[in-house]
């Protein structure tokens, strides 16, 4: 079926992306790997890791789609230097014209910390830092002495927390209000089950509370791989409902997301769901948010 073209007018800011280059000397891109499986995704991703994914790349695949700024998301998950990412990404820019802002991953625990995120910040367009850990590293003593470096220093936040982990991340929040905290993917729900859709909604009504917590909804095709609009209505709907018009912001997680369905049947997606929505409340889903958070 042939994708229709966006609305008239229609700018999209797409705060979660992903670029790398397989052949690059100093990045390594530990998630998608033509030999490795995901830890999460399994066998699925190995087909991202026998190609390049450029930011030319992105450029030419939605410019029909309305894409006007992106906010680069760590992929080089497992590099010796993070900061090299960045680099990269800052040398792109200046050839292409995107990303506009930058993620990049500082361990929020090390010893170093505030010397990396000093280094990071060597380059224009570094806007936070993403700490992709999981278990209870979001009551580590040594992380929340790193994260208070964020506030510092006028970061944004990027943390993947699950639902079972809200509370939390509530009492970080809470406790760093001057941190803007990004949750990515909408709180990673796993499953499509009306029980586990309770108790999601449940962890996610708990974070939402706090002011300082905003609601990226994105990568819902990772645990949704046969998506449909009528599939992930209820989770995009939910995230709205909670967080409001003005702390959501919609993503791609692209090329990830690319897995399973075109960049086009995304957009129409979250355009079909927000169909009802008033024009400023859908640029500020689409765009103002995104711009906003991250100085844009």
């Amino acid at each position: 079926m042939k994708e229709s073209s966006p609305p008239p007018k229609f700018r999209f800011v797409d705060p979660h992306v992903h670029f790398y280059d397989m052949s690059h000397p100093t990045l390594y891109y530990g998630h998608w790997q033509p030999d490795e499986d995901h830890p999460v995704l399994g066998s699925q991703t190995r087909v991202l890791g026998n190609r390049n994914y450029l930011p030319e790349d992105f450029l030419t695949e939605t410019s029909p789609h309305g894409t006007q700024k992106t906010v680069h998301v760590q992929a080089a998950i497992g590099s010796e230097d993070s900061v090299e990412e960045t680099k990269w990404l800052e040398q792109a820019f200046l050839r292409c014209g995107t990303p506009n802002a930058i993620v990049g991953y500082v361990d929020l625990r090390g010893s170093d910390a505030e010397k990396e995120i000093n280094r990071h910040m060597e380059y224009p367009h570094f806007r936070g830092v993403r700490d992709f850990s999981h278990g209870d590293y979001l009551t580590n003593g040594q992380f929340i002495k790193g994260f208070a470096l964020l506030g510092r220093y006028g970061l944004v936040s990027s943390i993947a927390a699950e639902h079972q982990d809200m509370g939390k991340l509530a009492s970080l929040a809470r406790r760093f209000p001057d941190v803007t905290i990004v949750l990515d993917h909408a709180g990673l729900p796993q499953k499509r089950t009306a029980e586990y859709f309770q108790e999601w909604k449940a962890g996610m009504a708990e974070v939402s509370r706090i002011d300082n917590v905003v609601c990226k909804i994105s990568g819902l095709g990772m645990a949704d791989n046969e998506w449909s609009v009528e599939s992930i209505r209820p989770y995009v709907e939910s995230c709205i409902e909670l967080f409001g018009c003005e702390r959501s912001l919609f993503a791609s997680n692209w090329p990830i997301d690319s897995l399973w369905s075109s960049y086009g049947k995304l957009l129409e997606a979250y355009i079909g769901i927000t169909r009802s929505f008033s024009n400023s409340e859908k640029e500020q889903l689409f765009a103002l948010n995104a711009e906003q958070i991250y100085g844009i």
